[in-house]
């Protein structure tokens, strides 16, 4: 269909739309705004023609989309699905249960419908690590030709069987090294996450750079026979880490895609819709930082006379994570494809 022609069928409903969400506005007391927008020669949907009207709406977006019509149009559209969205939903709940919302179901529900993205940068971050990981196993010299023998050094006294507290200096407390562990954490995240506003470049180093380093140390510590200490370290945290590392690069990814690759809109539009989406990726990443500090903090460094309670820790929350990024958020179907929608 032409856009001339698809526009003559549907600009009737856009426009009662549009009065409509300008008497919402006025009924909410932003006079000023609603004035600008309002269109007295149009009538308004009724309240109960909104909800068949929106998700027509969102049909229009995704049609505009595909057929690639101008950016013009893409973008009305798009504001009208956006300012629908915060209409309908975003004054009805507290920003307390918006955030508990995003966190049982809109983090995990986002992650599965950027899906593509999120498996591009697990596999740039894990495949260097497993590989080298592996690597280092055979060939364990090439261990210091990436990180410096001093700092190989520092590890294996920081993962020795002698130490009082595993990964931590003994003039470390538990509460310095979890302050340490929430600035490096997020200080990774971030560089990997902010990288994408180059073209996805930045991004692409961190996310390399960090799969090697990561490999390249337990691969070591492995190598030189601390495996037991260093499994048993990271067992219970690594689910939360290095998920948080590659979801922040899959958030830099998705921003830095907007500007190099906007398709049909123009790279102001796509680096709005997709930046709302790399922010949010980003926000839940951070979250997880945090939950991984906590852990890193306080339960990794213990020592226990069979380490089978610590790998078993391990699984029981990798695997309650992953059911988490599987299956959360399922339930709230029609708001999930509202959201689809709205970006």
């Amino acid at each position: 269909m032409r856009q001339t022609e698809f526009e003559r069928r549907h600009a009737a409903l856009w426009a009662r739309f549009e009065a409509w969400l300008a008497a919402s506005t006025l009924r909410r007391g932003k006079k000023k705004q609603a004035t600008a927008t309002r269109d007295d020669s149009v009538e308004p949907l009724d309240t109960a023609e909104v909800p068949a009207a929106y998700r027509a709406l969102c049909n229009h977006l995704a049609l505009a989309r595909e057929r690639r019509y101008s950016p013009n149009l893409v973008e009305r559209l798009n504001r009208l699905v956006l300012n629908g969205h915060h209409t309908l939903y975003g004054a009805a709940a507290p920003s307390s249960e918006g955030f508990l919302h995003f966190i049982t179901a809109g983090f995990p529900a986002l992650v599965r419908r950027e899906w593509r993205v999120v498996a591009l940068a697990v596999l740039l971050f894990f495949g260097p690590m497993i590989g080298l990981l592996i690597a280092v196993q055979y060939y364990p010299d090439f261990a210091g030709v990436v990180i410096p023998p001093e700092k190989l050094r520092e590890m294996q006294a920081m993962y020795s069987p002698t130490n009082h507290h595993l990964g931590q200096h003994e003039a470390s407390s538990r509460f310095e090294m979890f302050g340490f562990y929430v600035w490096n954490n997020i200080r990774i995240g971030f560089q990997t996450f902010a990288g994408g506003i180059i073209g996805t470049l930045g991004t692409l180093f961190f996310l390399l750079f960090n799969g090697v380093y990561i490999g390249v140390v337990i691969g070591y510590l492995n190598q030189v026979g601390l495996g037991p200490q260093i499994w048993s370290f990271v067992a219970g945290h690594s689910v939360f880490e290095l998920g948080a590392i590659a979801i922040s690069g899959a958030a830099g990814l998705k921003l830095g895609g907007a500007l190099i690759a906007p398709g049909a809109r123009s790279r102001r539009l796509a680096l709005i819709e997709d930046g709302r989406i790399a922010f949010h990726l980003m926000g839940g990443s951070a979250l997880m930082f945090f939950v991984a500090a906590i852990i890193e903090g306080f339960w990794s460094p213990l020592k226990f006379e069979h380490n089978e309670i610590k790998y078993g820790a391990g699984i029981v929350v990798t695997l309650v994570v992953l059911a988490y990024f599987a299956l959360a958020g399922r339930d709230a179907a029609t708001r999930k494809e509202l959201r689809d929608a709205a970006g």
